[in-house]
């Protein structure tokens, strides 16, 4: 029995040994990571702007989060974490539904719909909704530039479905399914993408530190009736046929996938003061290498106030600082709502609002 306890003991030591010595490697290539934009990134690099499909996959998810400038990766402790690192979905104790409403530049009209439902040891399952539309617009062409009398709806959607689990007390990992559909007129585009996402808290001071790749999958393609025209082959010759049917081919664009490193830490954390900094790092197929930062103060857990900084070191952003803030009410028992609001400066496009309204129970 002697011999099986020191077995045991070596073995578990063995064991902890390893986990930190993996987590001192984790913690160095995020801090690599980190750094990596403002070191590894030229101003003769080129952007790929305006080169992906299903763009409003990168608009940012949640008032909190967008007043703490889009910095949460490493936050990611409410339902809004299906999009920002679905890991940290894996740390909700409680069912919670976040509703978010933002109107979007040039009246677009962009809505999520977030849901968890923690399982207990098995882990936590997530489904999201974001949708992006706008209101029908008149169909112009060279002839008629007033309007033929015809109207078209643009609208984008993408639902998600995911699961994340505690591997230790310490390290969450999370993913995140989703199904994407583009719309424009007579013409659609769909696909499947996948996020996956970790979450790792250190023993500095409670320091998160979040990892997550968000949209990964195969590329789009839009198809629909308005590729089949009528084709003349030899329009310079008499008698030729001028109603050959065809069909025009689309390109294939790929989505928007985006890397992002994070790390949050808690700088005040008293009765009933609390103040939470966090930095991001992100690395897009579409855009240059750029940075958010952001912080967070709360008063007993009730009043919440929140600022930020977009896309520091993005190459012509018109995304900059913003600004937040949020309360929470126990409205019944173990019934919480919180409602949160941010405002986000555009440059010289227009500043946006967004609403979001949470329940937890």
């Amino acid at each position: 029995m002697i011999l099986l306890k020191r077995i045991q003991q070596q073995l578990s030591r063995r064991m902890f040994s390893a986990f930190d010595n993996l987590s001192l490697i984790f913690v160095y290539l995020t801090i690599s990571a980190l750094s990596y934009p403002l070191f590894g990134q030229s101003l003769d690099s080129v952007s790929k702007v305006a080169t992906t499909a299903a763009s409003f996959l990168e608009i940012g998810v949640g008032s909190r989060a967008i007043g703490m400038g889009g910095a949460f990766v490493a936050v990611a402790d409410d339902a809004t974490a299906l999009y920002w690192n679905s890991a940290g979905i894996a740390r909700l104790k409680k069912n919670e539904m976040v509703f978010i409403h933002t109107k979007w530049i040039a009246d677009i009209n962009y809505n999520y719909l977030g849901t968890t439902f923690p399982m207990g040891n098995v882990g936590v399952l997530g489904i999201s909704i974001v949708s992006l539309s706008t209101d029908e617009m008149l169909v112009r062409t060279i002839d008629m530039p007033e309007g033929t009398g015809e109207r078209f709806g643009v609208g984008d959607l993408a639902i998600g479905a995911a699961f994340a689990r505690n591997l230790t007390d310490r390290f969450s990992i999370g993913f995140n399914t989703k199904y994407i559909r583009q719309k424009i007129w007579n013409m659609s585009a769909a696909g499947f993408a996948m996020d996956i996402g970790t979450l790792f808290t250190t023993q500095f001071n409670g320091m998160k530190i979040g990892m997550s790749v968000s949209n990964f999958g195969g590329k789009m393609q839009m198809l629909g009736k308005d590729t089949f025209v009528n084709y003349d082959l030899a329009p310079s010759q008499e008698g030729s046929n001028d109603r050959i049917p065809a069909n025009l081919k689309t390109d294939q664009f790929p989505l928007p996938i985006v890397f992002r490193v994070g790390l949050a830490m808690d700088i005040l954390d008293g009765d009933p003061n609390k103040m939470t900094i966090a930095v991001d790092a992100a690395h897009p197929n579409d855009n240059t290498e750029f940075m958010n930062l952001g912080i967070e103060y709360s008063y007993d857990d009730f009043l919440f106030l929140r600022g930020g900084y977009k896309n520091l070191f993005l190459l012509d952003s018109e995304e900059n600082f913003t600004l937040g803030a949020g309360l929470i009410y126990n409205i019944a028992g173990d019934v919480m709502i919180k409602v949160d609001y941010s405002y986000q400066e555009f440059g010289r496009l227009t500043n946006t609002q967004s609403f979001s309204l949470a329940f937890e129970f």
